[in-house]
């Protein structure tokens, strides 16, 4: 507990202008903690208990955030009767889309915020959350995970499929777009109804400028994210926000200036073409806006060279640090299954040696 105190008056940097010990790291870690404690990646999908526990050691081993979480990157998709398949290395997939044809996106309701309360994604995090309110309540925080509009939305009908629909037939891409949208938003909203003020999560992935012009990202993702920010906030959700931009948003960057933000909001990309997203450049056009999150590619976090790790946070660590509005070491995305401890070690070590307050 005293570990916990300590880590839980860091992590209130960025929020209450209090600056107390260093910046904080987040290595985006799921996973990866269940390889860390002698299970599979399996076991830490297939037992949200599980999975949650050991990411509440690791982070307290590697002197990370006094908070936990537990998702996947296909929230949502069984509300529409969609099935997700359980992989020995993967998050869980929707294999099998439910739709193929243009004309059957009219066709797909949108369950309301009491159908989503009752059905299994939000059933799931019901009996997790209710676990860590008894097991380990210190760590708790109530998060609803938005993740990747675009992204999930493209399962429904296959990415394929709606990447062309976005050429061929945009007004019903954009539909489907916002149908998923609104399912997820009422997930949020059951979090918000359930266990007051919730921390939201919400990126753009698929999304991204390997695949998409900046236009495209701007009316598919970032609109969206838009709509689901107000809709969610007037249900009672947030403030806390956790934008997490992963893939290359070499200048499409610029469009998530139009997102919704609160004083209490997150701000991550994870590249800039195939490097990744520069530090210095995160802060000049966000770092008025919110607590900027910089990265360590997630490339080095399974190579056998921690100074590598250590270069590159130190790197970052020195451009973000006097951010206006905080900020925190991460990774590009999601740490790596089979991160080797010693990447995990470089990262908080650069933190101390680079983040500690009142040394620079």
């Amino acid at each position: 507990m005293e570990w916990h105190g300590k880590s839980a008056k860091r992590f209130a940097n960025s929020f209450v202008d209090n600056k107390f010990d260093r910046v904080d790291v987040d290595p985006v870690m799921l996973s990866n903690a269940a390889v860390q404690c002698g299970y599979t990646i399996r076991d830490f999908h297939e037992k949200p208990e599980l999975g949650i526990h050991c990411l509440a050691y690791i982070y307290q081993l590697y002197d990370l955030l006094p908070v936990t979480h537990w998702f996947y990157s296909t929230p949502w998709l069984r509300e529409l009767g969609m099935e997700l398949t359980q992989k020995d290395t993967l998050p869980p997939i929707a294999e099998t889309p439910i739709i193929s044809e243009p004309a059957e996106v009219e066709g797909i309701e949108v369950p309301d915020v009491d159908e989503v309360k009752k059905g299994p994604t939000y059933q799931q995090y019901v009996r997790l959350y209710d676990y860590v309110q008894k097991h380990i309540p210190q760590t708790f925080v109530p998060i609803s995970y938005g993740f990747d509009l675009v992204g999930e939305a493209s399962h429904i009908c296959g990415v394929e499929n709606f990447i062309m629909w976005t050429f061929t037939e945009p007004d019903l891409a954009q539909m489907l777009v916002r149908k998923f949208t609104d399912i997820s938003a009422n997930g949020a909203i059951c979090t918000a109804q359930d266990y007051g003020s919730a921390m939201v999560v919400l990126g753009s992935v698929l999304a991204n400028n390997d695949i998409f012009s900046d236009e495209a990202v701007r009316d598919y993702s970032v609109n969206n994210m838009r709509y689901y920010m107000d809709k969610v906030f007037r249900g009672g959700g947030g403030p806390q926000i956790f934008y997490h931009c992963c893939g290359n948003h070499e200048t499409s960057y610029k469009e998530f200036h139009n997102l919704v933000w609160s004083p209490f909001t997150v701000f991550h990309i994870g590249y800039k073409g195939k490097d990744v997203f520069p530090t210095e450049l995160l802060k000049k056009e966000f770092g008025n806006r919110a607590t900027i999150m910089g990265s360590v590619d997630t490339k080095l976090m399974i190579n056998p060279n921690p100074k590598a790790v250590y270069d590159q946070a130190v790197t970052s660590v020195k451009a973000g640090r006097d951010s206006p509005r905080g900020y925190i070491l991460g990774t590009a995305c999601e740490c790596p299954m089979y991160t080797l401890p010693g990447n995990l070690l470089a990262l908080t070590q650069a933190a101390r040696d680079h983040g500690t307050f009142g040394t620079w």
